[in-house]
């Protein structure tokens, strides 16, 4: 079976790719198939945004899709960047990002937040399931390491007692939100991505 991966995010493609090598079937990206469709992401939350990506993509395309949302919440912000965590600072981009992040932080010293990961499974018949999973941490004053993207080098992992950005890929996939969401959904499905 084809399972087509919702997801631009060349980062976000090399983690799926790792931590989902078990399975007995043929992942794809939408650069395989030259997808190019602007997804319009207006939900509420990480969950909601998950299952319109995939949703869209596997009604229109007619494959099985997995997408997930992801991204930031800072307790002493509100949960902020949260599902805006992609396009958090008006250049839209990780330096950006990072610097609106440390910038907002200024003056707090409460620092701890979490990283989100929601997962769909879509099929085109129209059986889904949606789930979410997380990543402890705190904020440092200051970036640390050169691996990972998005808002890693600056994440200290409670668990990993590192930046995600100091760790290598498969240390990151022990502890991150998205090996933990993945790792949920292991116990939904079959070895060939069907629904248990």
């Amino acid at each position: 079976m084809d399972i087509l991966l919702v997801t631009k995010n060349n980062g976000k493609l090399n983690e799926f790719k790792r931590l989902l090598h078990k399975y007995n079937v043929n992942f794809l990206t939408l650069k395989d198939l030259n997808i190019n469709d602007d997804i319009i992401e207006d939900g509420n939350s990480f969950i909601e945004n998950a299952y319109i990506k995939a949703k869209t993509i596997s009604v229109k395309y007619n494959y099985v899709t997995l997408a997930d949302d992801s991204g930031l919440c800072v307790d002493s912000l509100g949960g902020a960047p949260g599902i805006y965590s992609a396009r958090y600072a008006v250049e839209h981009n990780d330096v950006a990002n990072n610097k609106k992040l440390l910038d907002e932080l200024k003056n707090k010293e409460d620092r701890s937040a979490h990283f989100t990961c929601a997962l769909c499974l879509y099929y085109p018949n129209g059986k889904y399931l949606t789930l979410e999973d997380y990543a402890y941490g705190t904020i440092l004053k200051s970036p640390r390491g050169y691996d990972g993207f998005g808002y890693d080098p600056l994440f200290y992992s409670t668990e990993g007692k590192k930046t995600f950005a100091e760790m290598e890929g498969y240390e990151k996939d022990l502890y991150s939100h998205r090996a933990n969401a993945i790792r949920k959904l292991g116990e939904l499905v079959d070895e060939n991505f069907n629904i248990k």
